[in-house]
């Protein structure tokens, strides 16, 4: 049996995905505002992928789909997941690197995205820095591993959803 069938329909699966999406970066802003945790670049860039796959999510609660259309939304899942799986995946490696490893601190994110173009952000973020070998655990586990996880998992729902059958009351 799919566990997705849970869910009435394809669209509630996608607002519940929606809605854990928006949970998370709510989160991410608690963490960075209220508890002081500022983000290194790798976790902006986690949060944009978060954000693609919030928009792919929110599409599909907004959209009526049949098979094509899950499968359509399925693979902007996957590129969205796929991309914040890699990325945090990239994170957790820098985060096992001995300090002495990693370029020394460099530009902020800000000052980069305004003075830099944004492949060269990209590619800078993704080298890693001092900042990204900061690791603070949540339940026992890095931030950026929680990430894999949740992008990892909403891959695996949208390609179940695509067999998802509306349950009759």
């Amino acid at each position: 049996m799919n566990p997705l069938n849970l869910f009435p329909s394809r669209r509630t699966a996608y607002a519940f995905g929606f809605a854990v999406c928006a949970a998370l970066m709510a989160y991410a802003y608690y963490l960075q505002y209220v508890k002081a945790l500022e983000p290194c670049p790798m976790c902006w860039f986690q949060r944009g992928a978060l954000l693609l796959m919030a928009i792919v999510f929110l599409i599909g609660a907004i959209v009526k789909t049949e098979q094509r259309g899950a499968r359509v939304l399925a693979l902007g899942t996957l590129l969205t997941g796929g991309l914040g799986v890699g990325l945090a995946a990239r994170h957790l490696y820098i985060q096992s690197l001995p300090a002495d490893q990693l370029p020394s601190c460099g530009m902020g994110i800000t000052y980069m995205l305004e003075s830099l173009p944004f492949l060269d952000v990209f590619s800078r973020a993704l080298k890693g820095s001092v900042e990204c070998n900061k690791i603070d655990l949540i339940l026992g586990l890095p931030i950026p591993a929680w990430n894999l996880i949740f992008f990892a998992l909403a891959v695996i729902a949208a390609f179940l959803l695509i067999g998802h059958k509306a349950r009759r009351s």
